[in-house]
């Protein structure tokens, strides 16, 4: 790094990763940090739980870290000698004042002779590695660095086009998956959102390549959505075999979800989050409608559902449901249920106590049948089929009546 800072350059790291929303406090993996100027020894201190200054000096700064890794997540890092994979901001610090620079990275492959027939997935933007090799890759800036995960192994490998884009699925771990199947039903999925998003049949994708990093593991479970991939775990028997199981779909709603987030999270944001601050909590009410669970639902003709349409009421603006529930939290719902009804009776400008009392205090069951039906859907409930199903709802799109 040249032109440092005259007082020393500082180098820090994110406190959380975009797409998954808790303090992780990265830098407490980082166990040994040393520095070197222009190929000799230099002082670093550390400020504060995530900075690192160097003192000053003059030429280039290496700054070395060694990091504990040993989360099977999605959110961190994971090497041992059947695989590697990192998320960017669990290991990439940036250089403060300078996170807008260009980045290049150079990955060397490991010399451990039981990884000597790994292979390298990203979609880090190459710049002289091979196609699944190591070696040099490049990014525009620090927040493209750390938006493109890492898988290394002996994956093996799928590929779909969808989006007028190449799509790679890159599997880790031990399994019998179908991975022509799986290849298959992903196009699928992922042609429907990209048409959903692009307003038409045959839409294309904002982005020339994707890749969809699988571990098939044990018990583990996970997604997490990027720019141009996506990292998930599942369960080896949640991959595709013989007919279509309730695991294999779970694994097909794990990744539709991830896949959704391409545009409703990155390309599509709360304010609050542009741009991420990665030194802190970032908050916002918008979760809910982004990282929430959703099905998209579209009628007969075409036209998608609208998503704000619900109680409509006079009054100069539409409320909102925060405006309702200024205490979210169900032990504080519970403490506070009279103050709740009376700020919803002033926010919606309606007396809900028989509401309450029917069907929060008391056992009615809702009517979702008869709500729902304004929406052009039929609900329709089955019987339970596993021990692990707690409920189970399917929604389909009621026939529209077009003789008017």
């Amino acid at each position: 790094m040249p032109d440092l800072h005259p007082a020393g350059q500082a180098f820090r790291l994110p406190t959380w990763t975009p797409g998954s929303y808790l303090i992780r406090e990265f830098a407490r993996h980082f166990v040994d940090v040393r520095a070197e100027c222009a190929g000799a020894p230099v002082a670093v201190r550390k400020t504060s739980r995530d900075v690192w200054q160097v003192a000053p000096c003059i030429g280039s700064v290496s700054l070395i870290a060694e990091v504990y890794a040993f989360d099977l997540s999605v959110r961190a890092a994971y090497p041992d000698q059947t695989r590697g994979y990192f998320n960017g901001p669990s290991v990439f610090v940036w250089l403060v004042e300078h996170e807008e620079r260009p980045c290049d990275v150079e990955i060397i492959a490991p010399m451990s002779d039981a990884c000597h027939n790994w292979r390298f997935a990203t979609s880090l933007p190459r710049s002289g590695a091979e196609p699944y090799g190591f070696g040099r890759y490049a990014a525009a800036n620090y927040d493209e660095l750390i938006d493109h995960p890492v898988e290394m192994s002996s994956f093996m490998l799928a590929h779909f086009e969808a989006g007028g884009a190449r799509h790679d699925i890159a599997v880790s771990g031990q399994h019998h998956g179908d991975l022509e199947r799986l290849a298959r039903d992903f196009a699928r999925l992922a042609q429907s959102q990209i048409d959903l998003f692009g307003g038409a049949p045959v839409s294309r994708v904002p982005f020339d390549y994707y890749l969809f990093q699988v571990l098939a593991a044990e018990a583990a479970r996970g997604g997490l959505e990027h720019r141009a991939s996506t990292s998930l775990v599942c369960k080896r028997d949640e991959l595709p075999q013989r007919g279509v199981s309730e695991e294999y779909r779970d694994l097909l709603g794990l990744a539709s979800h991830e896949y959704f987030l391409i545009w409703n999270v990155k390309r599509i944001k709360p304010a609050a989050f542009v741009p991420y601050d990665l030194t802190r909590e970032n908050y916002t009410a918008q979760l809910w409608a982004l990282e929430g669970d959703r099905v998209l639902l579209r009628r007969s003709d075409a036209r998608p559902l609208r998503p704000d349409r619900g109680v409509r009421l006079p009054g100069a603006r539409r409320p909102q449901l925060h405006d309702a529930a200024p205490h979210p939290w169900p032990s504080e719902a519970t403490r506070r249920g009279v103050e709740l009804r009376g700020n919803r009776r002033r926010a919606f400008g309606l007396d809900l106590s028989a509401f309450f009392a029917d069907y929060v205090c008391g056992t009615r069951e809702l009517p979702l049948a008869e709500l729902l039906r304004s929406f052009a859907v039929d609900l329709n409930l089955r019987p339970r089929e596993r021990d692990k199903d707690s409920f189970d709802l399917t929604l389909e799109a009621a026939p529209q009546d077009t003789s008017s």
